[in-house]
């Protein structure tokens, strides 16, 4: 879910290009008088005062029947159901709207002899954004994640620290704690913008991998490729709780080094530890309603990134109220959305933890 503070709560009184509905304003006005007295109440004059409201974050694809991305709809074109009820829209964005995005680039041992062709992937990647949309770089390998850039538009300075970014680096892969310093970063975006993640990795990473090890390391012969339940790891969970909270989507593109279809010594054990992998990445793209795209050549990179920043040109951002903002029950809650015109399906992530 998406958690506002008072400060967001009043960014969202100024949606810039478009004006709120009725609805909205309905909503926000008595939360903004109840905040405002808190915040006179508060100790310090920089204090974040938070209210029990939440609001739930969407990004929604469109298609028509024939797979085409149906890009001209507007918020009156959207009903949104949680768990079977209607809820109502308080926010929305078209599918052109600049959105903020985290280019997440594994620098561990097992990229460096690709380096190249990840840059020029990343290049084509950055022509293909808007003159709107921010980008931070940010980096792991052995030395842990790294920030290399917050967040700029300037497209040269972008490219310049890719280059160099992609020049160094070797070792293990912490995957979930550069996604955890992404969803940091992206925290401090304006809550209305669309954000994303895109994440270049073999989803290796190594504090999980040591986990699956310990694991399969007990199972019996027989239960080895099953031993390992993926969906249960405590660093995917975190991260899949921070998405939910803010509204991002998570592209993986999953580099072939990490295919177990592909190992070279098709030992169970081994075999089970880069399944539970790859398992993982695909529940980072659908639980947060992205997309993960597998390259089986590293001739198909560049093509990967560009169907990525197609992807993200056909989302629409919508933002409704839950039945029951302030239960954390940490029961799941399902999401569904439909489109009243025509033949239209659209997709979205199926819902999220109440935590």
């Amino acid at each position: 879910m998406n958690l506002f503070s008072i400060r967001q709560l009043l960014s969202l009184r100024r949606f810039g290009r478009r004006a709120l509905p009725s609805l909205t304003v309905g909503l926000l006005t008595p939360l903004l008088i109840l905040a405002a007295s808190a915040a006179a109440r508060a100790q310090g004059p920089d204090e974040v005062i938070k209210t029990d409201t939440s609001l739930v974050q969407l990004s929604v694809g469109v298609v028509d029947k024939q797979g085409h991305a149906i890009t001209n709809l507007s918020a009156n074109d959207f009903a949104v159901f949680e768990d079977g009820a209607r809820r109502p829209i308080v926010h929305f964005e078209p599918t052109d709207a600049p959105f903020s995005l985290v280019m997440l680039l594994d620098t561990s041992g097992s990229t460096i002899n690709f380096r190249q062709q990840i840059n020029q992937a990343a290049l084509r990647f950055l022509d293909a954004l808007g003159p709107d949309d921010r980008v931070a770089v940010i980096d792991f390998n052995g030395k842990g994640p790294k920030l290399q850039l917050p967040f700029s538009t300037d497209r040269r300075r972008i490219a310049y620290t890719i280059g160099i970014t992609l020049q160094a680096g070797k070792g293990e892969t912490p995957l979930y704690g550069a996604l955890k310093l992404s969803l940091k970063e992206l925290a401090h975006e304006e809550p209305r913008r669309r954000k994303a993640i895109v994440v270049l990795t073999d989803g290796l990473d190594t504090e999980a991998r040591n986990g699956d090890r310990a694991i399969v390391g007990k199972a019996s012969t027989a239960d080895v490729g099953s031993a390992i339940k993926a969906e249960t790891n405590s660093q995917l969970i975190s991260v899949l709780n921070d998405a939910d909270r803010q509204g991002v989507t998570i592209f993986p593109l999953a580099l072939p080094s990490g295919d177990p279809k592909k190992l070279p010594l098709p030992d169970p054990a081994i075999t089970a530890m880069y399944t539970a992998a790859r398992t993982r990445l695909q529940l980072l793209a659908d639980r947060t309603g992205g997309r993960l795209h597998e390259i089986h050549r590293l001739d198909d990179l560049s093509k990967l990134y560009a169907e990525v920043a197609a992807d993200l040109r056909t989302l629409y951002t919508v933002v409704y109220q839950p039945p029951n903002p302030g239960v954390r029950d940490g029961k799941w809650r399902e999401i569904r959305v439909e489109v009243g015109r025509g033949e239209l399906v659209a997709s979205t992530k199926p819902g999220y933890f109440a935590r």
